[in-house]
């Protein structure tokens, strides 16, 4: 295949009519452009220039290929273009997994700072309910950076954002909401919004009340913390929250579990070198975790 080198000599010669100063524009010696040229002319099996006294011109050959040769240089500074300008994080397309829990609360302000900084970038965002479909979005090629809860089954490379609290959203008047604290062992017995089957949390909180003596018993399931928590809220029963998946907005009460619960929250790549990756989890992590106010709020009420 003829290289871009050789074709570059081509479209040369042929636009100064001459191999003289056709070397001297691309700053080559004349034989290593004649070797350019007597390489793709070995390579399409026939001349491409005519030598005349004075100068040269294009064969019937050279002719026909001078418009694609003109037009893979172009090509080929575009891809250049492209790939530096997506390197200084100005164009490119960006896939991001995150956890559906943590799109608002972590993601939002990152991808509203890169709407206004990186206008070119397309952001393409797929929410999932487990760490382990984060997982699957990147070996399936359909991500390029995942952001969620720490998975258990990843070996790249892995950053941690912060730690994010689970703790207890029920109904403003339940009889809960009189205390600060809400040990785990008592929510044994009562109705739990608990989480569907495809959702991570449901067996990482039965395994977490298991731990601390609790059985969880399901009132109902659904498969988004916010949704969990809105229900629980409307008196339906409590819900176990990630503080991520709650507003400012919330209406019912919040309380910390006793001891508290926490999980990591990371973001991980198979492709930690990307330069637009590279930015986005490094933008993620300067933000961090904050604790949101409606919780700083609603804690504090708690103790009044």
């Amino acid at each position: 295949m003829p290289t871009l080198r050789a074709l570059e000599c081509l479209v040369a010669v042929l636009d100064a009519g001459s191999i003289t100063e056709a070397a001297a524009r691309l700053h080559l010696s004349q034989p290593a452009l004649s070797h350019q040229i007597g390489a793709l002319e070995r390579e399409l099996g026939t001349p491409v220039l005519e030598r005349l006294p004075r100068g040269v011109r294009p064969t019937a050959a050279g002719r026909a290929i001078l418009a694609d040769a003109r037009a893979a240089l172009a090509a080929a500074e575009r891809v250049v273009r492209t790939g530096r300008a997506v390197a200084g994080g100005g164009e490119g397309t960006l896939r991001i997994a995150c956890a559906e829990s943590m799109t608002a609360g972590l993601l939002a302000p990152v991808l509203r700072a890169w709407h206004r900084h990186h206008p070119e970038v397309l952001i393409t965002l797929i929410e999932t309910t487990s760490a382990d479909a984060l997982v699957a979005a990147l070996e399936a090629g359909e991500a390029d950076v995942a952001a969620g809860p720490r998975p258990s089954r990843w070996t790249g490379a892995v950053e941690v954002v912060g730690r994010e609290e689970i703790v207890v959203a029920l109904a403003a008047d339940h009889p809960f909401a009189t205390r600060a604290h809400v040990p785990m062992t008592a929510l044994a017995g009562i109705p739990v919004v608990h989480y569907h089957r495809d959702n991570g949390l449901a067996g990482w909180l039965d395994q977490e009340a298991a731990r601390r003596g609790a059985l969880l018993e399901a009132v109902m399931r659904t498969k988004q913390a916010a949704t969990a928590a809105q229900l629980a809220a409307a008196g339906l029963g409590v819900a176990l929250v990630p503080t991520t998946a709650l507003t400012r907005t919330y209406p019912g009460a919040l309380r910390r579990l006793q001891p508290p619960l926490h999980r990591d929250v990371v973001t991980f790549t198979a492709t930690p070198s990307d330069s637009l990756v590279r930015r986005f989890r490094s933008d993620v992590l300067r933000r961090g975790l904050t604790v949101p106010g409606v919780l700083s709020d609603k804690l504090s009420a708690a103790h009044r």
